[in-house]
């Protein structure tokens, strides 16, 4: 028995990471990649719960297998987070309008497109800058190192077009 509940535990973690990944492809437009990957995932769903459903009547087989799907959810969050596909859109807003940050950033290769703002106590320095998701930390601090005060606001945009960053992705 505990051969077939290691069996069902492993399944189950394989099963929902693939299903995790084909639903991230998914949203982020890897229709074909998400197509294959749905194949092997239904597969090992299909084998995994034929499994399940021989011990159905054991609650601990039940257990293994709901404790495998939560493990999968994490393993699958894990690997995306690793490939971190897409882009991110940062908006930073510093409150010197004389700031060097954009030319900083600029300096180490993203594109910045910047602009004044009006906040409650005066003129604000606002930029936006575009860079790849798994690119994300490294920005994060790079803004931080120059201004520690700045304020961060970090989105993901569902389309490109045009500018500096889709030149720069042709290369």
């Amino acid at each position: 028995m505990l051969q077939i509940l290691v069996s069902i535990f492993f399944i189950q973690i394989v099963y929902v990471t693939f299903f995790t990944l084909r639903m991230i492809f998914t949203l982020k437009g890897q229709k074909y990649l998400a197509a294959v990957l749905s194949m092997f995932e239904i597969t090992i769903y299909v084998l995994g719960l034929s499994i399940v459903l021989k011990y159905v009547n054991q609650p601990v087989s039940l257990m293994v297998y709901a404790l495998g799907y939560g493990l999968g959810v994490l393993v699958g969050s894990w690997i995306e987070g690793r490939i971190a596909l897409g882009y991110i859109t940062m908006k930073v807003i510093v409150n010197d309008p004389q700031s060097d940050i954009a030319n900083k950033l600029r300096d180490i290769g993203y594109g910045v497109t910047s602009w004044l703002g009006s906040g409650r106590d005066g003129d604000r320095l606002v930029l936006e800058v575009l860079s790849k998701r798994k690119n994300q930390k490294k920005l994060y601090q790079s803004v931080i190192d120059v201004d520690p005060r700045a304020f961060i606001v970090v989105s993901e945009p569902s389309q490109l077009h045009g500018g500096f960053w889709t030149r720069g992705t042709r290369k």
